[in-house]
């Protein structure tokens, strides 16, 4: 059989992403599609505490273990806590306006601070299309989660304006 030339007009083939499959015997959920194209999850925006727990539920291990924790201690941290899923992760607020998000993806979770150059120490990623002054971490297991310094960042960054919300 001889292989087709290429002309001038034909299009290249582009290859579609690889899917994320487990490994035969292993009865690990499988990723949702968002988290494998690094993409937030396809959750619908809706504000309250029951729309956050149904997200988090919806991660798989180790991600969703990790969200909880980082959930708990925003709840143990910040009094008068308010939640929201927005944009296909959980972002957490009080008063006037939405101060950090967590959302899960393949191999991670997000933590993400959006007035994260404020921050002292600041946080040491910078992520990609969240504004210029967001700031976090990635967190690959529970290990990750330097708990302490987590909440400080928390009460700094509730300490400033949110977005969306009314200067002080």
């Amino acid at each position: 059989m001889t292989a087709r030339k290429r002309g001038k007009t034909s299009k290249p083939t582009v290859r579609k992403p690889a899917r994320h499959t487990p490994a035969r015997g292993n009865a690990a959920t499988p990723l949702p599609a968002s988290m494998i194209t690094g993409k937030a999850s396809a959750a619908k925006a809706a504000a309250g505490d029951t729309p956050v727990f149904a997200y988090i539920a919806s991660l798989p291990q180790p991600q969703r273990g990790i969200a909880e924790r980082v959930d708990a201690l925003a709840a143990k941290t910040l009094p008068r806590l308010q939640r929201s899923v927005k944009w296909g992760m959980s972002y957490y607020g009080v008063g006037d306006g939405w101060c950090f998000c967590c959302g899960g993806f393949a191999d991670h979770v997000k933590l993400m601070f959006i007035n994260g150059v404020t921050l002292t120490p600041v946080p040491p990623v910078t992520p990609v299309a969240m504004g210029k002054s967001t700031r976090g971490v990635e967190l690959r297991s529970a290990r990750d989660l330097d708990e302490r310094q987590v909440a400080a960042w928390m009460k700094q960054v509730t300490a400033v304006p949110g977005v969306g919300g009314k200067k002080r």
